[in-house]
């Protein structure tokens, strides 16, 4: 008669054999000060040691536990276990499930560095990156101050975030959110209703060197330095701050983002301002600026008109700055007016 070994008795049977990595139920039957032994019915036994049950997982005996198996079968017959690791799988398989459904989330950051916010899910600490937060969360800072970064992704530990899992990878133990994602599809709809030329409502959330960051209604729109005021503007912070309620018209749409003008709010005051002057007349304007082409000339609140270093004097070579100093008033002669294209030109020469 051969010998029938225990294998093949669990072969010949429908009890699956244990495996590194199962996750199963049993029954506690006996904690101890460092272990606690489980019931795995058919299979057996299996202990879990103390370091391998989990912080604040107080077991009792008759509690049903679930169980990651890490070695089926140890040299005394029974099974090592492990409490941590199953519900470090069971949470895996919930974020896999999550990201495969692209599932909305409610998550809490539990800290912040300088690239992003640390977040935990389901036991598995993940990270969401600075470009995946909404409009309405990422730090507007000018000159990219650091400091600045880190105060404003620090006030967004232990708020509710809405994320979706934009990537996971129980392998390369890779955990990585995404609040851009979790309001994709409520952005498409709110774009699809705006177009160009409409005017829209928003809160300023940054202001930079070329312009200020606008939030409407959850969409990032930009105000470029160009079109904030029909005056020239050299510093965006003295026409607008972070804070500020402000009206605007789009003049653009892009992707994801709003190109937006205040100017274009009210009436262009160069037109009015503009027929003040006349072709051939002298008029009276104050040098802004000094370039080797020519110098800017001020000639009215919103109008500045060019004098070309060519009509500067009838010598050839002739430096502007040798010519004029900045904020000195001189007399001109009106040479040309392009309204189309809001230019004048000036001639010293002539005047």
């Amino acid at each position: 008669m051969s010998k029938v070994t225990m294998d093949d008795l669990l072969a010949s049977s429908d009890i699956q054999q244990l495996k590194n990595g199962d996750v199963i139920e049993g029954k506690v039957i006996s904690v101890k000060k460092h272990e606690a032994w489980i019931d795995l019915g058919a299979n057996g036994v299996g202990v879990v040691m103390r370091r391998e049950i989990g912080f604040g997982n107080n077991l009792e005996e008759g509690q049903v536990a679930t169980v990651s198996v890490i070695e089926p079968e140890m040299e005394e017959g029974y099974a090592l276990l492990s409490m941590k690791r199953a519900a470090k799988d069971r949470g895996w398989d919930e974020l896999e499930r999550v990201f495969e459904s692209k599932e909305t989330v409610e998550v809490y950051p539990y800290d912040a560095n300088r690239g992003g916010l640390l977040i935990e899910m389901e036991g598995i600490r993940g990270f969401m990156p600075v470009s995946q937060l909404s409009a309405d969360n990422y730090p507007r800072v000018s000159g990219a101050d650091k400091d600045e970064i880190m105060q404003k992704l620090a006030s967004l530990v232990k708020k509710p975030l809405k994320v979706r899992v934009l990537d996971v990878s129980r392998k390369d133990n890779k955990l990585i959110f995404s609040e851009k994602e979790a309001i994709k599809d409520d952005m498409q709809e709110r774009f699809e209703k705006l177009a160009v030329g409409d005017k829209v409502d928003g809160v300023v959330t940054g202001v930079i060197d070329f312009g200020a960051f606008v939030n409407v209604d959850g969409i990032e729109g930009l105000i470029h330095i160009s079109e904030i005021s029909w005056e020239r503007v050299e510093d965006p912070k003295k026409y607008i701050k972070t804070g500020d309620k402000v009206e605007a018209k789009i003049i653009a749409i892009d992707k994801d983002r709003l190109s937006l003008s205040l100017k274009q709010m009210q009436e262009d005051p160069w037109l009015n301002e503009v027929k003040e002057f006349k072709k051939g007349g002298l008029v009276e304007g104050r040098v802004t600026r000094i370039t080797p082409f020519g110098a800017f000339v001020q000639l009215s609140p919103a109008v500045e008109a060019l004098v070309h270093v060519s009509e500067m004097s009838n010598d050839d070579g002739t430096n502007p700055e040798e010519v004029f100093k900045v904020n000195e008033t001189k007399q001109f002669k009106v040479i040309d007016i392009d309204q189309e294209a809001r230019k004048i030109a000036l001639s010293l020469k002539e005047a």
